[in-house]
């Protein structure tokens, strides 16, 4: 797995995790991969920090030499309050339709029913006759009110 720190067109930062270079240059030139601040697709690679592990011991002047405050930056709790964010979204803006999913997304998708969000659950059969009739869904975790604790 590789991280690269990329940008795009407005300056937005962000990192993406790539099985190799090949990976994200194919990624990038098929257009998968987008600003996760404003979509936009002109995505260019950024200098990362560089972390070099040495055995040499650390001179005492410079283990003795307090580091500047820096920020710090958990992606873990970043990336959990983005996830939590998204659920809560989707909870408050979507109607679940339950077991019916697949059944009202078909509705829906030929007006035969009103244009709306909505959730629920398919199973996988379901869920590829969907994309196989042309209808975007996408899948999550199950989603209830109380789950992001």
């Amino acid at each position: 797995m590789i991280i690269f720190d990329l940008a795009c067109q407005h300056d937005h930062r962000f990192e993406g995790w790539f099985q190799s270079r090949e990976d994200f240059d194919s990624q990038l030139a098929s257009g998968l991969i987008a600003c996760p601040h404003c979509g936009s697709l002109a995505i260019r690679r950024i200098p990362s920090a560089v972390h070099l592990a040495s055995s040499a011991p650390v001179p005492a002047a410079v283990a003795a030499k307090p580091a500047a405050a820096t920020p710090v930056i958990d992606m873990r709790a970043g990336a959990l309050a983005a996830f939590r964010q998204l659920t809560e979204v989707l909870l408050a803006n979507c109607e679940d339709v339950g077991a019916d999913f697949a059944e009202e997304a078909r509705r829906i998708h030929y007006v035969e029913a009103p244009e709306r969000s909505i959730r629920g659950e398919a199973s996988a059969e379901e869920y590829e006759a969907l994309l196989e009739e042309g209808i975007e869904v996408f899948r999550l975790a199950r989603l209830k009110p109380g789950d992001m604790h």
